[in-house]
């Protein structure tokens, strides 16, 4: 009888251990905080409303998906760095990333509606003002220069990066954001303003799935007090929550304990605001056709080994037009000693001088996929990197 229970009691061990292994992480990352307020309305503010969003999002996902591990970025009035909220998701290798923030205009202009974006290059200059909003929290981190690569986000040349990025989470995202729009519009009667791509840093460093919903515009009066509202609040987080069990019963399956809503029929916009700019048409990921390797050109600021000094190298023969890509890891106000310990083993780096900036890379090729396969396994050392391109010597700008 003893050996029975002993056998039964290892069984149920194993089971719990083996369920333990399986479980899905979700990172919900709730946008600015702290003394970062993000956009400010007539009666709050947005890194309010986005953490009294998130954090309903998850309490509905701990109480219905017992499968799922729920780790916040954020779950108090505390400002986070933009990479480390990224970090978090990467560490605890998560299965999605879902960031939450809310929209703003200039005074005198009016819009409303939900918006989701997944990253990727703006195809309209009213996407790459989120973005450039969204991501001037780095000015708040004294040394966003170095830590971010020299990356501007006050400044549209800086990203052109973007337009060179693909992944194969892509698909993935793309299909979580429209879940999103799909079932949150529905859920709080939002006008669905449609899925969106532009370059949001916060998702450039994770390596998951991940979309950023701008829940609607804190500038506009009405708009504002819905989205401060306990009603408000309830209803957004039970769309985000429902499009998030939409994407796990496809992707991931589902326990039978997890709440499954019915499904709900596509929501008709609603007539926009004569002031309102025309909706764009919704973005497709692309890839960039791979071309025949060829040797890396030799930009005016000469690339050269790290544990060398520079020397000027010849001309090499390279296609008119033709890019080469490179990982850029790491940007130093100061040239790193050949073995520094910032390369983190990767002693094989080049460096470019840019704005002041020594800019250390790995990595040549004409082929677009074997540099972003390098940029994958050098994810954990350096998850800040990125693809950059030269074009006949010269770094790609806009």
């Amino acid at each position: 009888m003893k050996q029975k229970i002993l056998v039964l009691t290892m069984m149920l061990l194993l089971a719990t251990v083996t369920m333990a292994a399986k479980r899905f992480t979700l990172v919900i990352d709730a946008g600015h905080g702290g003394h970062d307020a993000g956009a400010v309305g007539a009666i709050t503010k947005e890194k309010t409303i986005n953490l009294n969003v998130a954090l309903a999002f998850g309490r509905l996902v701990e109480q219905n998906c017992p499968d799922v591990k729920v780790i916040y970025t954020r779950k108090t009035d505390v400002f986070v760095h933009l990479d480390q909220r990224a970090n978090i998701a990467n560490k605890n290798k998560a299965d999605l990333f879902i960031s939450i923030h809310t929209n703003a205009l200039p005074k005198g202009r009016i819009s409303r509606g939900l918006e989701t974006y997944t990253l990727g290059m703006h195809r309209a200059n009213d996407n790459l003002e989120v973005a450039k909003r969204e991501n001037e929290v780095i000015l708040y981190e004294k040394d966003y220069k170095q830590r971010y690569q020299g990356f501007d986000p006050r400044s549209s040349e800086s990203y052109i990066m973007f337009e060179f990025m693909t992944d194969h989470n892509m698909a993935e995202s793309v299909e979580l954001a429209k879940f999103v729009q799909r079932r949150t519009c529905a859920a709080a009667g939002r006008q669905n303003k449609g899925v969106k791509q532009a370059g949001f840093l916060v998702l450039r460093a994770t390596s998951m799935p991940s979309c950023l919903i701008e829940l609607g515009f804190i500038s506009t009066p009405d708009e504002e007090r819905y989205l401060n509202s306990a009603a408000g609040v309830e209803q957004l987080a039970r769309g985000i929550y429902q499009a998030f069990v939409d994407y796990k019963r496809k992707h991931d399956g589902l326990t039978t304990n997890t709440v499954v809503p019915e499904p709900q029929p596509e929501p008709k916009a609603e007539p926009k605001p004569q002031a309102e700019s025309k909706p764009q048409a919704e973005p497709q990921p692309t890839t960039p056709a791979p071309v025949s390797p060829a040797p890396a050109p030799v930009s005016p600021d000469t690339v050269v080994p790290a544990p060398v000094a520079p020397t000027p190298a010849a001309p090499a023969v390279v296609a008119p037009s033709v890019p080469v890509y490179k990982v850029q890891i790491l940007a130093s106000a100061k040239r790193l000693a050949p073995r520094s310990a910032e390369l983190k083993g990767h002693y094989d780096a080049e460096y470019y001088v840019e704005n002041g900036l020594y800019k250390y890379t790995l990595g040549s090729s004409t082929n677009y996929q074997e540099i972003n396969q390098l940029r994958r396994r050098i994810a954990a050392d350096f998850p800040q990197a990125f693809i950059v391109s030269f074009v006949d010597g010269k770094k790609v700008k806009k």
